[in-house]
């Protein structure tokens, strides 16, 4: 069971919609971006940040974690777990294959994975950003190209607003209709009206927005699944699809941005492929044959005994480890309270107790992993073990019956057991809740008991890994009379019924960040929980969730923000929305020897956009 920080396949990171990192920045400034000063007194910057000032100045040469003289040319082979139906990666239909963005689609500005959220220019050398956040003008490189040749304008940055705000996947709808006007200054410059928005991280989520081509996309199918990609201004376009099961990129040897400082050691392969396989296990064997070049690991038992191979013990195949600065997030059973049977916390707390981690910890996973106890794991941004402080007691105290008393002090923690896999004093508290909320045990199974009706649920996976794992959680629920099935979907069929919320129980994985900002709305929101394709999965319908997440958009400083994650994750806590599953300490990755990597790694962790095929290896 995948379980760390990472993805399957390292070259997803550059995820827009995610507000992942992006990986290209201007290498040096027009003398216009930093001297001009316009007639509203602003001076156009290179970059701006969440909180403070952005840590790179103006002309820096390249990232510290790229090798700006790294190898060109060769493949790169990556494997990925389901399928795909769209090339789309911007539309609520279908499922996208991987490495369209970041690889074919750019965004106006990009991430740097060595702090917590800053962005630089990219397709916009540069923007003005006054201290309000009531607007930000992008200013559009004037060697910007799309993958055809032709010249970015402003006229496209307007076009793909409109588009996505309009036709595109609900994260952008929501965020983007919070813009009140869009308009064009020049032949290169965008402005968009942000006045009543009261939104400071929208400026930086518009920065993220990508850059189609007006002459090339059809507004009237957008909507619509497709293997037609769509004309982009990225490194790499698309070379070869076959529709489920693989997509290839080749580099653009015209490429507009290769001689940014930022993509200095950036984008070294000739061409990346992603190769889409149905089940883990055959992935794993693809990669000890070597059909794929790069492998992350998040199963502790496979890392600590599956790679006991012949091309590891000839040192052909490197076994690396890694730690970064980022959250571990949230991996968990998840409840749809949208069912009946999960709408009462006490429920859902009840349930909870019958998840015996110490007995999968040791008998699934080989002692390897570590419960996880907070929505921001691992971080500063974590309530677990904390007391609130006066920021976090200030912000909660409209909402007085909202966070529990042992949540609010950092004395509550996921309920351990003796590891028998049978702990009955767990199972005892499970069953005195239960009793509370109006559930009694009669002929051996769980009933209500003003109508007599079963307590049953299925849990949706898509994998062996959560099949194994779900099925063991069905076994210490069916001790106090539980019913719990466990439906394997396939992944084309699972996502398209999260994008639903069709199902009662389903293992899912938050990501979090350093600085966890405007999709905290599309995870936890009021909002959210009532509209297709958001991942409010469990159904969350509590103001004070959406007061904190406002308290942490508005918040300038760091402290402040701090306080207000924290109070979130307290409020979500005690909510008692998911079963906590668990997480390792590190992050792992397998890879053939002929793929090399930097020395040093970003605050992220492992970037495989700076990575590069051994010269001396073949390309296979």
């Amino acid at each position: 069971m995948a379980i760390g920080r990472q993805g399957q396949a390292g070259f997803a990171r550059r995820d827009v919609l995610g507000l992942l990192p992006g990986c290209a920045l201007a290498f040096a400034l027009p003398a216009r971006a930093t001297a001009q000063v316009r007639e509203d007194g602003l001076t156009p910057r290179h970059g701006v940040a969440m909180h403070g000032e952005p840590t790179l100045p103006v002309g820096f040469r390249n990232f510290d974690y790229a090798r700006p003289d790294a190898p060109k040319g060769g493949r790169l082979v990556n494997g990925w777990l389901g399928g795909f139906d769209t090339l789309n990666p911007y539309a609520y239909k279908g499922h996208q294959a991987q490495g369209l963005k970041g690889f074919v689609y750019e965004s106006l500005m990009a991430r740097n994975y060595d702090e917590p959220f800053s962005l630089y220019g990219l397709v916009a050398e540069s923007v003005e950003l006054p201290d309000e956040r009531d607007f930000i003008v992008f200013h559009i490189d004037e060697r910007a190209r799309f993958s055809d040749g032709e010249p970015v304008t402003a006229e496209d940055v307007v076009f793909t607003f409109e588009l996505l705000r309009d036709r595109g996947h609900p994260t952008f709808r929501s965020n983007y209709r919070r813009v009140k006007a869009a308009t064009i200054e020049g032949e290169r410059s965008v402005r968009f009206d942000l006045s009543g928005a009261d939104d400071r991280e929208l400026p930086l989520i518009l920065g993220l927005m990508p850059v189609l081509a007006a002459h090339a996309t059809d507004a009237a199918t957008f909507e619509s699944t497709t293997f037609k990609p769509l004309l982009g201004t990225g490194p790499y376009i698309i070379s070869a699809v076959d529709p489920g099961r693989s997509i290839t990129f080749r580099r653009d040897p015209d490429y507009w941005g290769a001689e940014l400082a930022v993509n200095r050691g950036m984008n070294n392969f000739d061409e990346i492929r992603f190769d889409y396989y149905r089940d883990d296990n055959v992935m794993f064997e693809a990669f000890k044959k070597g059909l794929v070049d790069v492998r992350p690991e998040g199963d502790p038992t496979r890392w600590a005994t599956g790679y006991d191979t012949p091309a590891v013990r000839r040192g052909e195949v490197a076994l690396e480890s890694f730690t970064s600065g980022l959250p571990w997030g949230m991996n968990a059973f998840v409840f749809n309270t949208r069912k009946p049977i999960f709408s009462d916390p006490r429920v859902r707390e009840a349930l909870g107790r019958l998840f015996d981690f110490e007995w999968i910890d040791r008998n699934l996973f080989a002692g390897a992993t570590v419960r996880t106890q907070s929505y921001y794991e691992g971080s500063e941004l974590s309530s677990h073990g904390r007391p609130a402080d006066a920021r976090e007691r200030a912000l909660l105290a409209p909402f007085p019956s909202v966070v529990r008393e042992d949540v609010m002090e950092g004395r509550w923690s996921a309920p351990s057991t003796d590891g028998s896999g049978r702990d009955r004093e767990q199972a005892r508290q499970a069953l005195d809740a239960l009793a509370e909320a109006g559930w009694a045990v009669k002929d051996g199974e769980l009933r209500r008991t003003s109508d007599g009706e079963p307590f049953r649920f299925e849990i949706m996976v898509s994998t062996k890994d959560h099949e194994r794992l779900s099925l063991a959680f069905a076994r210490g629920l069916e001790r106090i009379g539980v019913r719990a099935t466990v439906r394997l979907a396939d992944s084309v069929q699972a996502f398209r019924r999260l994008q639903t919320y069709d199902f009662d129980m389903v293992v899912y994985n938050w990501v979090s960040s350093l600085s966890p900002g405007t999709e905290q709305k599309k995870y936890w929101s009021v909002a959210a929980a009532d509209t297709p394709g958001e991942r409010n999965y469990m159904g969350v319908r509590e103001p004070a969730v959406d007061a904190m997440i406002a308290a942490l958009l508005a918040a300038r400083e760091r402290p402040d923000f701090v306080s207000a994650v924290r109070a979130l994750d307290r409020v979500l806590l005690s909510g008692f929305y998911v079963v906590p599953l668990f997480h390792v300490k590190e992050q792992w990755i397998a890879r053939w020897k002929t793929i090399e990597r930097p020395e040093k790694t970003s605050l992220y962790g492992p970037t495989p956009e700076t990575w590069w095929r051994a010269p001396s290896a073949t390309a296979g």
